[in-house]
């Protein structure tokens, strides 16, 4: 029996004896995948954010698992899309900041597109058997002054529908060349609805086939407009937020959540079709951080490899699939690891070729923590003239490395290691490297060596 056959045996076993009778287990699972922008775990209620009411999306934390050990694979939106797409540290496909003109990408020694040879997780499960689509923002290729980038076709998606910053990027969100503008037919405030929308069309267009969806969200990334008040005019119909307020986010992501309740809604209204399963996580973290209350307190931001700027929200839910009301504080789960994750879950055979930097944590997405044997690795900051990077104590070394507790920060040039027992100290408060001169030395070694191995 092949291999992708006695997975998708074992998922059926699991399915027999957890879902309602109504569902059949012999169905492998739509799974589709909520990617919000530049969100913090101190933005959603459930994650004891204290600003932000955020009740569709506390509700399926109740209804599935809250992870608070979800890691990017970057503190910055193209790099981190990579990590989650490819399952492999972005660095190997020369992604190391937000792709933009092809003169910033050369100054950031990366690439202009994702290259299509890379595998995709998409690609993976539409060989499966699954329908594909990618809804949303992008920011893999294209826009700017970066003409013809591979279609979406070319990763495995038999359906897509981008933002501006996409080979094909939607009229309805795009009426200009820019992320967005007044005069779109679909208003920013509005896009997310738009989105939702789209993905039910997608599952319902493809009854009789699983559907894998990458529903990726722009709206909580600034500026914030969450009404026609709230936006200026500019140049060639191109509108932009006004001050990025605490009240501004706030009605963003209420109507994030509103909108993402109503996807899940659509769901549970239909108990007797395919079982669903939904990651609701976020790209990287958030900036502004508001003193810290977007990041529940963790050091760091967007741009940065301190916790704040990679430890982010994941929500997974699934009835029937997914146990519910569990909060997993133990297991560290990192977005390069959600590829071999779901392919193990869909039955999706990986080929003996591919190379995963992260693990099959399928365990701990069905309800069952255990450690991860793996470290993971960041880059982010390969010079000071095209890199941005957050002010004063939140600016991190440029590369870091987390095995188990242990997260060691340094300088590729070997300066500036910093040692910190996270699962005892989140905050990175206490640097430990001369305490501990044997781990400090091994895991600097690790990650300078990591550093070495990639373009």
């Amino acid at each position: 029996m092949r291999r992708g056959s006695v997975l998708a045996a074992v998922l059926a076993a699991i399915l027999a004896l957890a879902t309602p009778s109504a569902w059949s287990a012999t169905l492998s699972p739509n799974v589709i995948v909520v990617l919000a922008d530049d969100l913090g775990p101190g933005d959603l209620s459930g994650f004891r954010g204290q600003t932000v009411p955020t009740p569709n999306l506390d509700r399926m934390a109740k209804e599935g698992i809250r992870f608070t050990r979800y890691y990017s694979a970057s503190p910055i939106c193209s790099a981190s899309r990579c990590g989650l797409l490819t399952g492999q540290f972005p660095a190997r496909w020369r992604i190391t900041s937000y792709l933009q003109t092809r003169a910033g990408n050369r100054a950031c020694e990366q690439a202009d597109v994702l290259d299509p040879k890379a595998p995709t997780l998409p690609g993976f499960l539409k060989a499966a058997g699954y329908a594909t689509a990618h809804i949303g923002k992008w920011h893999l290729g294209g826009g700017r002054d970066v003409v013809d980038p591979p279609r979406f076709a070319a990763y495995g998606y038999d359906h897509g529908l981008g933002t501006w910053e996409s080979p094909e990027p939607h009229p309805d969100i795009t009426a200009r060349d820019w992320i967005w503008s007044a005069v779109d037919p679909v208003k920013r405030w509005d896009r997310t609805r738009w989105m939702v929308d789209r993905t039910l069309d997608f599952l319902r267009e493809h009854p009789d086939r699983p559907c894998f969806v990458n529903l990726w969200l722009d709206d909580t990334h600034t500026p914030w407009v969450p009404s026609a008040d709230d936006q200026k005019l500019g140049k060639n119909g191109r509108a932009s937020g006004r001050d990025e307020t605490p009240d501004r986010l706030r009605r963003v992501v209420i109507e994030m959540d509103r909108q993402i309740g109503r996807l899940l809604d659509r769901i549970r209204s239909r108990p007797s079709a395919r079982p669903t399963i939904v990651l609701f996580l976020s790209d990287n973290g958030p900036l502004p951080t508001f003193g810290g209350a977007r990041t529940l307190g963790l050091r760091g931001s967007k741009l940065s490899l301190y916790e704040g700027g990679v430890r982010l929200p994941l929500i997974v839910w699934g009835p029937g699939i997914v146990p519910e009301g569990s909060t997993d504080e133990s297991s560290v789960i990192g977005a390069v690891d959600l590829f071999p994750t779901i392919c193990r879950i869909c039955g999706a055979d990986l080929p003996a070729s591919y190379r995963s930097d992260g693990e099959d944590r399928s365990e701990p997405l069905l309800g069952r923590p255990s450690p991860r044997r793996r470290p993971l690795f960041w880059e982010y900051g390969r010079n000071d003239r095209s890199f941005a990077y957050p002010s004063g104590a939140d600016r991190s070394p440029n590369l870091a490395v987390l095995d188990g507790d242990w997260k060691l920060l340094v300088n590729a040039d070997g300066s500036q290691t910093v040692l910190y027992q996270v699962g005892r100290d989140p905050r990175e408060t206490q640097n430990l490297a001369h305490e501990e001169p044997a781990i400090s030395g091994r895991l600097r070694e690790a990650v300078l060596n990591w550093r070495r191995s990639v373009p």
